[in-house]
């Protein structure tokens, strides 16, 4: 190991004074002999980047641009000829790579001092880990970007980041002196030699001058050895006495520093370190996580607050590779559940892997697994709490119905209390907005994508494939050059953004590339013939991926699919599956509709039924009997999950769902696959839950669960259609209480405090009066009929080309899309901090 200091900085730090004047220290030179070490600098490779475009402003900021890139590259091809030059042997052209930097294992860094098999040259791609932490001996070149990572504090926010910037001069030729230990050295340092002279610093800031000084004046109290001021002035590197004051007062106001009660005594610059202070200076954590620590033990989630701190102070659980940034953010949405918070997704994913440590460490997982890393940090930090009286309790809680919601709600009080003020809550969405980008479109299980080509239903396989990755989608509509990207989502889910539309945005984020093969415009509209070409460039085309259709938008959605078979505003319905109060499925039960249903299970069953041809998976329509009725009949069913050689079906005709045996599953024949299905949802309109009824701000209390279910289930009600917003009915409900008494459900619920009255959203109320205009008229006549037979042409037309073009190749350029959007609906947590909502 070795390291380079400035020693003239040292020898006046240690001078002596001596009659009224100081003499530094002695500084002793011992020569050493390495070999020669040649210096280049880019002015000296016109030879090697001349084909390679180095524009001025690449060294205005600290970055590694791809030109620079293939500047290292074209050298490394070089060292080959000059070492054919120097020594008569057949050129390397074969490469041994290497990375070498903190995150990777002992074994994977041990692998840097293995000799190269003859024939291979050794790349090692490393930090700045190698300037003085490892000496791998047999470097003859380096290459040298003259960057580095700091860790830097904003000013305004006290927020810690590692930072691109340019290494100081002793730092490169600390890097420099890595080669020239057995064999003559050459070092290239891809920047121009002014700019080396000009702009990169003779030395590096210390870190006590750039980082927050909360620890090292928490540790300066331990000592007791005076104010914090007085003692950290007899530093090397003194930091300012103004970040010696802030940083006092800020621990004040964390409570790791006492305030006097005597005004007049009040040192503002000092203060007696409390219990807070002195478990902060012992935990090798920053303020903040050690002061999460502690409030978790005085509100007893000591155990999730110790796992937060342990994962937060080694590395992040979803860290990944960049190809695999998509994975890591979907287990992040996984764990974090509605929640948005990434320290409860840390504290859910570290509980799921814990049990598996002793089967890991059998399989002899590499030491530097992260699982491991966590696990040791934490077990750190329970020893280190114990001599304050703290201790995870290893008894079981008593658990009530409702214990893991108010947990979760006393850990995100917690971390409010902890963090402050590095969190922040969802602000309101601008809703009308919302809409008119979505075009009515649902946002949370929605995106939009721009940059549409023409005819742009022709790549809707493509389209379906580029966000496969994200979750099942299951319908596109386009309109001009735009296309909605709608999701599947499980209809017995509650109200929430669907995590497919989070992993759609995080590759907006990514700039993950989107791109469609296309046909040219021109040849699509040569096998149109003329016909109809200015209307259908612009005709709105729907692909519902359920029923396998591809239909003009007014065709499918002139009137909702919902109400295509309602002819009244007020059901007769009956239960089937309530999702929370005042979220429910049904199924009407007026003479009409029975007798529909009743002919579509006749037909179903008199039919050979086949098994499915395909694998069953999520968002497939088939045909699944019901297990609670022994009369095995099969009906119209939509697979929810495939778990083992079971499967969660929802029967779409009645609203209620089922487990089924895979081997029981049917195919539906495509006719009845295209029949409207008759299971509504519905949600109460103008309600919401009251203060009372929410345990913790987020889930119904099971006591008003209990009470909806009571007044709902077993029996017939009816309902008064306000609205249909993204496919779900908001409804009035009432139920006869008597003989002839007819109560509102709602009503009920809010005299009894499980809920209180609400203004119904922006859609909502536009929905009420566009239902009021079309129940009102009856004048539908030659219009409509007209209107009618132009959709049949579009979809003759639309078959055509989908049949023509499905099996041609595709022409190039290839059409780079712009999106998914972040919309004003949509909420994306992807900060290391926890996000309180």
């Amino acid at each position: 190991m070795s390291a380079t200091i400035n020693c003239k900085e040292f020898s006046d730090y240690f001078a002596v004074p001596v009659r009224n004047k100081l003499y530094p220290a002695y500084v002793f030179e011992v020569e050493g002999k390495p070999h020669a070490i040649e210096e280049y600098y880019l002015n000296d490779l016109k030879h090697v980047v001349g084909h390679i475009r180095l524009s001025a402003p690449l060294f205005e900021e600290p970055m590694i641009t791809k030109e620079m890139y293939e500047v290292a590259v074209s050298l490394i091809q070089l060292f080959d000829e000059l070492d054919l030059k120097e020594i008569s042997l057949i050129c390397c052209r074969r490469l041994q790579v290497y990375a070498l930097h903190s995150t990777i294992t002992l074994e994977e860094q041990s692998n840097v001092f293995l000799t190269p098999v003859p024939g291979y040259r050794k790349i090692i791609l490393s930090t700045n880990i190698a300037e003085s932490s490892v000496t791998v001996p047999d470097v003859k070149y380096v290459i040298d970007f003259c960057l580095t990572r700091t860790l830097v504090c904003d000013e305004d926010t006290n927020y810690q980041s590692l930072r691109l910037n340019w290494a100081s001069k002793t730092s490169c030729n600390q890097r420099r002196g890595r080669a020239g230990r057995v064999s003559k050295g050459y070092c290239y340092r891809l920047v121009y030699k002014d700019f080396w002279t000009n702009f990169i610093p003779e030395n590096a800031i210390p870190e006590m001058l750039r980082c927050p000084l909360g620890s090292t004046v928490l540790k300066a109290k331990l000592l007791n050895m005076g104010e914090p001021r007085a003692l950290l002035a007899t530093a090397l590197t003194p930091p300012s006495i103004e970040d010696i004051e802030r940083t006092v007062l800020q621990l004040k106001e964390v409570g790791a520093l006492a305030i006097s009660a005597d005004a007049e005594e009040e040192n503002p610059h000092d203060g007696e370190l409390t219990f807070l202070g002195r478990v902060l200076a012992q935990l090798p954590v920053d303020q903040q996580i050690g002061k999460l620590i502690v409030l978790g033990h005085v509100f007893g989630c000591l155990e999730e607050c110790l796992i937060i701190a342990a994962a937060l102070s080694s590395k992040n659980f979803f860290v990944m590779p960049f190809r695999q940034h998509l994975d890591g953010y979907r287990n992040k949405v996984y764990f974090s559940g509605n929640r948005k918070s990434d320290c409860i997704a840390l504290v859910d994913a570290f509980k799921v892997t814990a049990p598996f440590k002793m089967l890991l460490e059998q399989i002899r997982l590499p030491e530097g697994n992260l699982p491991f890393q966590v696990a040791e940090l934490l077990e750190e930090l329970k020893n280190r709490i114990q001599k304050f009286n703290m201790y995870v309790d290893s008894q079981p809680p008593v658990m009530d119905r409702e214990y893991i919601y108010k947990q979760r709600f006393i850990l995100q009080v917690v971390m409010t209390g902890a963090f402050y003020p590095n969190y922040f809550t969802f602000g309101q969405c601008d809703e009308e907005v919302a809409v008119r980008e979505l075009d009515g479109n649902d946002p949370k299980t929605t995106v939009v994508l721009k940059n549409i080509p023409p005819y742009g239903f022709l790549y809707y396989k493509q389209l379906q494939s580029l966000f496969r990755q994200c979750g099942q989608v299951k319908s596109i509509s386009y309109e001009q050059s735009k296309a909605y990207v709608t999701f599947s989502r499980n209809p017995t889910e509650r109200f929430k953004t669907l995590p497919a539309v989070s992993m759609a945005l995080k590759m907006s984020h990514l700039r993950v590339p989107l791109e469609l093969h296309v046909h040219s415009p021109e040849k699509i509209e040569e096998k149109m013939e003329g016909r109809m070409v200015p209307t259908l460039r612009s005709t709105r085309v729907n692909v519902d991926f359920q029923k396998d259709r591809v239909d003009p938008m007014q065709t499918s959605f002139g009137l909702p699919e919902q109400m295509q078979t309602i002819t009244s505003l007020v059901l007769s319905i009956s239960v089937t599956e309530v999702v929370e109060i005042g979220h429910f499925w049904g199924y009407r039960i007026d003479e009409k509709n029975t007798a529909v249903l009743k002919g579509l299970t006749a037909e179903i069953n008199q039919l050979d039924l086949m098994p499915l041809s395909i694998r069953p998976h999520p968002d497939l329509v088939c045909l699944a009997p019901f297990s609670d009725l022994q009369n095995n009949r099969y009906y119209r069913a939509q697979i929810l999950s495939v778990p083992g050689d079971s499967a969660e079906v929802f029967f779409v005709d009645y609203g209620n769902r089922s487990r089924v045996a895979l081997d029981e599953l049917r195919k539906i024949p495509s006719h009845l696959q295209e029949l409207p299905f008759q299971a509504l949802e519905f949600k109460l309109c103008k309600m919401r839950p009251s203060a009372k009824s929410l345990v913790c701000g987020e889930q119904w209390s099971y006591e008003a669960s209990q009470r909806f279910a009571s007044l709902v289930n077993r029996c017939a009600l009816t309902v008064k259609v306000y609205s249909l917003v993204h496919s779900v009915l908001h409804v009035d409900v009432y139920r006869y209480s008597g003989i002839k008494e007819v109560v509102n459900i709602r009503d009920i619920l809010v005299n009894e405090g499980y809920a209180e009255l609400a203004e119904e959203s922006c859609e909502s109320n536009q929905s009420n009066e566009n239902l009021k205009e079309l129940f009102s008229s009856s004048a539908e006549g030659e219009g409509n009929a007209a209107v009618t037979a132009k959709n049949l042409k579009e979809k003759q037309l639309i078959e055509m080309l989908l049949d023509s073009f499905s099996t041609d190749k595709f022409c190039v350029p290839n059409c780079k899309l712009h999106g998914p959007h972040l919309l004003p609906h949509h909420q994306s947590a992807n900060s290391l901090m926890p996000c309180i909502q």
